[in-house]
C-alpha cells in the first residue's frame, strides 16, 4: 500500500513538473532584437539649371529674326522690286536736270552720279562753264549740298537746288573719272618714250654734212 502511495506521488511530481515547464517557457520573455543599423540616406543630385526660353532674348534678337525672315521671304520670291517706293529716287531724277542756285539761276546740269559699291549716292557731277558743251568742266557736288524736291502742280516734277554758287563751282577742281585718270597717265607714257622731234634727223645731217662737204679751194698765186 505505501509502495503504491510512493509510487503514484512520484508520478504526480512528475507530470506537475512536466506541466509547469512549458508554462515557463510560454511566458519567459522572448531577447530584445538587435537594432538595425540607421540607413544613411543618398545625398540628392542638384537638378540641372532650365535652359533659358526663347522669349527672354533680347528684343534685338527677335528683331533680327524677323528681318532675317524677311530677307528670306524675299530671296525665296526673287527680291525683286515691283515698284518705286515714296523715299526711293531714280537716277533719271537728277541726270540731265538743271541745277539752280538760292537766287533761282541755273548754274549746269547732272550729266553724273558718283556711288559707292554698297550702292550709296556719294555727290553728283554738274556741268558748268562753257557754252554748248564747249569749255564745260565738270565738277562733283556732294549729296549734302544739292536739295531735291517735287513740285506738285507739275506733275511731280524734279527741282534741284544748291547752296553753292555759279563762283564757286567755276573754281572748284574738276572731277575725274577712272577713265580720265588712266587716259592721262597713257599720254604721259607715250610722251616720255618718244623721242624729241628733229633730234634724229639733225644729227645725220650734221654728221653727213661734216662727212661730204668738200674743202674751199686753196687760193691761187
Amino acid at each position: 500500500m505505501k509502495k503504491t502511495l510512493s509510487t503514484m506521488a512520484a508520478a504526480a511530481v512528475l507530470m506537475a513538473s512536466t506541466a509547469i515547464a512549458p508554462a515557463s517557457a510560454q511566458t519567459e520573455p522572448a531577447a530584445p532584437a538587435s537594432p538595425a543599423a540607421p540607413m544613411t540616406p543618398a545625398p540628392a543630385t542638384p537638378a540641372a539649371p532650365a535652359a533659358p526660353a526663347d522669349a527672354a532674348k533680347p528684343a534685338d534678337s527677335a528683331a533680327t529674326t524677323s528681318t532675317e525672315t524677311e530677307t528670306d521671304t524675299a530671296a525665296a520670291s526673287g527680291g525683286y522690286i515691283t515698284e518705286q517706293a515714296e523715299n526711293q529716287i531714280s537716277a533719271n531724277d537728277y541726270i540731265g536736270k538743271s541745277v539752280y542756285t538760292s537766287d533761282d539761276k541755273s548754274i549746269g546740269n547732272v550729266t553724273d552720279l558718283i556711288m559707292e559699291e554698297d550702292g550709296g549716292i556719294v555727290a553728283a557731277v554738274i556741268g558748268v562753264g562753257g557754252f554748248l558743251g564747249i569749255g564745260q568742266k565738270d565738277v562733283a557736288v556732294p549729296m549734302d549740298k544739292i536739295t531735291m524736291t517735287r513740285d506738285a502742280e507739275n506733275n511731280n516734277e524734279v527741282r534741284l537746288t544748291t547752296t553753292e554758287t555759279a563762283e564757286s563751282l567755276q573754281a572748284a577742281p574738276e572731277f575725274k573719272t577712272l577713265d580720265d585718270k588712266q587716259a592721262e597717265a597713257d599720254r604721259t607714257t607715250t610722251s616720255s618714250t618718244m623721242p624729241a622731234a628733229g633730234t634724229g634727223a639733225g644729227t645725220g645731217a650734221g654728221a653727213g654734212g661734216a662727212a661730204t662737204t668738200p674743202a674751199a679751194p686753196a687760193p691761187s698765186k
